[in-house]
């Protein structure tokens, strides 16, 4: 039995371009109209699931994916910095951005630690392996380097030198107790395949 699970990222937001702590905004214009185009493009799958975020969501719909939601794909709780820019906090808070980067178990912000996402994500991979077939996830980047992470037994400390671009998939098969990986692709457009 091979378990393959797809994890999709999701296709550029204002947020993302700004550097901003997701505030759970939309995808912009070109994001989804990429989205749009490479709709068709993912594999059958037995399994969608969908990150509550706004952009996983509209990223899924437009990829024509009808998903399940899944809260506990939801991306990396950051606290009080939600909505603000990296340069904002890092600015008016350098030594807890400073932690935040390289301790794993840190959450100057308030919200959840790395060690805590990658805790969460990794019982839900450790379930996705019992599964036979394929499984869709369309979540966010810090979901994906948290499977990644957990996947490979990666250290903790690498977590934030995993790059995740918009719109690719990340691809993880697991067959005899562990998991392999397929680094992140582009979904292909219509015109690229054809």
């Amino acid at each position: 039995m091979t378990s393959r699970v797809l994890l999709v990222s999701p296709a550029m937001s204002v947020s993302a371009r700004q550097a901003r702590f997701d505030d759970d905004g939309p995808l912009d214009d070109a994001g989804a109209a990429r989205a749009r185009a490479a709709a068709g493009s993912l594999p059958s799958a037995a399994r969608v699931l969908v990150s509550p975020g706004v952009r996983c969501r509209e990223t899924a719909a437009a990829l024509g994916l009808a998903g399940v939601p899944a809260p506990e794909l939801a991306g990396l709780d950051v606290g009080r910095w939600r909505g603000r820019t990296l340069e904002e906090v890092g600015a008016a808070e350098p030594d807890a951005v400073g932690r935040w980067l390289t301790d794993p178990e840190g959450a100057p912000h308030g919200g959840e630690s790395v060690r805590d996402l990658c805790g969460r994500v990794g019982r839900l991979l450790a379930d996705a392996r019992a599964l036979d077939g394929r499984t869709v996830a369309v979540v966010e980047p810090e979901v994906v380097r948290a499977a990644v992470v957990g996947a490979l037994g990666l250290p903790l400390s690498v977590f934030w030198r995993l790059d995740v671009p918009p719109l690719t998939v990340t691809e993880l098969s697991g067959r005899a107790g562990r998991w392999n990986l397929r680094l992140g692709r582009p979904l292909p457009t219509p015109q690229e395949t054809g």
